[in-house]
C-alpha cells in the first residue's frame, strides 16, 4: 500500500517496537493532545473571538454568523476527501499537513484585519463583503483542518491501535479533552484581554506549527506496521472470547451508508454538534434575553463539563461490554431534556435541565462518536466513514450559529430552536427502534 512509503528514515527516528511499554498508550496520549490543539478551529475556540474579530472588521453579528456557516458548510463539503487520504495514507502524513494547515491559517487570522484593508485598497471598494470574504475563507480552512482533519486523524488512530480495549482509552482521552475543552474560553479569553486578539491568534498559531512535529516523530500509522498487535496483545485468546468489540466484516463507506444505524446515530451526533455550537456561540446573548448576566451565562459550561466527564469516564468503561444502542438512547434523553431546559431558561429548573441536558450529551457524544465507528464497520476504511459522518458534525455546527442568529433576528426569540430539537430528537428516538449493530 502506499502507506507504507511514508515511513521514511525520519519517520523511523522513534521505533514502536522497542519501546519499553506498549505503543499504543504513547499514541493515546499525542493522538489526545492532537485533538485539543484542535481548538482553534472547533466552535469553543472560535467564539471568544466573536466580538472582537467582528467589531475589528467592521461587520455585524448576523454577517460573522453567516461567514462561519458558508466556510463550515464549505469545508464539510469537502472533509470526505480527507478520509480517503486517512485510509490511503495513513494518520502521520495527514495529521501533519492538518495541523500546519491550521497553524498557518490562525496566524492568517491574526492579521484578518490587514488582509481586508489590503484587499479594500487593492479593489478600491470599502464594502463590507470584502472582510466577509475574506472570514469565509480563513473560517472554511479552521474548520476543515482543526474541527475536521486533524480531529478525525488524531481519534481515528487512537482506535486503530487498540481493539478490546476501545471504551477504556476512549475514557482517558474523554476526561482530558472535557476538561481541556471547557477551560479553553478561559486561557483564551486571558491571552486576548492581556495581549489582544490578533496576539492571541499568533501564540495558537505557533504553537501548532511547533506540535506539527511532534506528530510527525510520534503518530504512527497501525501497530501491524511494526509487527505489532491492537491492545498489545499477541492474541493468545480465542477470537470468540472477544467478539463483543472485535469486528468481522470491513465495511466500506458505500455499505455503512446502506445501514440505518449509520444514520441514526450520524444523525443524532450531528444534532449534538448543531446544538452545542449554537449554544455556545451565542451564550451570553441567548442568556442575557432572559435577564442573566454574562457570568451566569459562561458559569454554565464548568458543571456541564462536570457531567459530561461523569458521564463519559463511566460509560467509556463500560461501552466494551454494553450495546451502544443503549448510550445512544441515553444521549436522546439528554437531548430532550437539553431542548425543554432551553425552551424554560427564564426559570432555575429549566438552566437546571439545559445544563444536565448538556453534560449528558457531551459526554456520551464523547463515546459514541469514537467507539461506535470502528465496532460497527471495522478499521479498514475507517478514514472514508468517520470523515462522513465529521461532515454531518460540521454541518450542523456550520447551521447553527445562523439559525440561532436568524430566530432572535427575525422572530424575536430562541425559543423556535427549542422547538425544533424536541421535533428531530423524537423522530430519531422513533427511528433508532431498529438501528441494530450491522455486525
Amino acid at each position: 500500500m502506499k502507506r507504507s512509503k511514508t515511513n521514511s528514515r525520519f519517520l523511523q527516528i522513534i521505533n514502536p517496537a522497542k519501546s519499553p511499554i506498549f505503543y499504543g498508550y504513547i499514541i493515546l496520549l499525542v493522538g489526545t493532545i492532537g485533538v485539543y490543539f484542535s481548538i482553534p478551529g472547533q466552535t469553543i475556540g472560535v467564539s471568544v473571538f466573536t466580538d472582537p474579530v467582528k467589531d475589528a472588521l467592521g461587520l455585524t453579528r448576523n454577517q460573522f454568523s453567516n461567514a462561519y456557516m458558508i466556510g463550515t458548510i464549505l469545508s464539510s463539503l469537502t472533509i470526505g476527501r480527507a478520509g480517503v487520504w486517512f485510509d490511503k495514507y495513513g494518520a502521520i502524513i495527514v495529521a501533519f499537513g492538518a495541523a500546519v494547515l491550521l497553524g498557518i491559517t490562525v496566524l492568517l487570522c491574526s492579521v484578518s484585519t490587514i488582509l481586508s484593508e489590503s484587499l479594500a485598497t487593492l479593489l478600491n471598494s470599502p464594502s463590507w463583503w470584502i472582510p466577509f470574504g475574506v472570514m469565509i475563507v480563513l473560517f472554511y480552512l479552521l474548520r476543515f483542518s482543526g474541527q475536521g482533519v486533524l480531529t478525525m486523524a488524531s481519534r481515528n488512530v487512537i482506535m486503530i491501535w487498540f481493539d478490546a480495549h476501545r471504551g477504556k482509552v476512549n475514557m482517558f482521552t474523554s476526561i482530558a479533552l472535557s476538561f481541556g475543552f471547557s477551560s479553553s474560553p478561559l486561557w483564551i479569553n486571558y491571552l486576548i484581554e492581556g495581549h489582544g486578539w490578533q496576539q492571541a491568534w499568533q501564540f495558537m498559531g505557533i504553537a501548532l506549527l511547533c506540535f506539527s512535529i511532534l506528530i510527525l516523530l510520534f503518530y504512527k500509522n497501525k501497530p501491524e506496521d511494526h509487527g505489532l498487535h491492537p491492545d498489545g496483545k499477541q492474541s493468545s485468546k480465542p477470537r470468540q472470547q472477544t467478539a463483543s468489540v472485535n469486528t468481522y466484516k470491513q465495511f466500506t463507506l458505500k455499505e455503512a451508508k446502506q445501514t440505518r444505524a449509520f444514520w441514526v446515530y450520524g444523525l443524532m451526533l450531528a444534532f449534538n454538534s448543531f446544538f452545542i455550537t449554537g449554544l455556545t456561540f451565542h451564550v451570553i446573548s441567548i442568556f442575557t434575553t432572559q435577564g442573566y448576566e454574562k457570568e451566569d451565562a459562561i458559569a454554565i459550561f464548568l458543571p456541564a463539563s462536570v457531567i459530561s466527564v461523569c458521564t463519559s469516564t463511566l460509560f467509556n468503561w463500560l461501552s466494551d461490554k454494553l450495546q451502544l444502542k443503549t448510550l445512544l438512547h441515553l444521549m436522546q434523553f439528554g437531548g430532550i431534556i437539553c431542548s425543554i431546559g432551553f425552551l424554560i431558561l427564564d426559570s432555575k429548573v429549566g438552566v437546571l435541565l439545559l445544563i444536565i441536558g448538556f453534560g449528558l450529551m457531551g459526554g456520551l457524544f464523547a463515546v459514541l462518536n469514537t467507539v461506535t465507528w470502528p465496532r460497527f464497520y471495522g478499521r479498514d476504511f475507517l478514514g472514508a466513514i468517520t470523515s462522513r459522518v465529521m461532515s454531518f458534525l460540521i454541518l450542523g455546527s456550520a447551521l447553527a450559529p445562523s439559525l440561532f442568529s436568524l430566530c432572535y433576528s427575525y422572530l424575536g426569540s430562541y425559543n423556535p430552536i427549542g422547538y425544533l430539537g424536541l421535533a428531530f430528537v423524537s423522530f430519531l428516538v422513533v427511528a433508532s427502534i431498529h438501528a441494530k449493530n450491522p455486525q
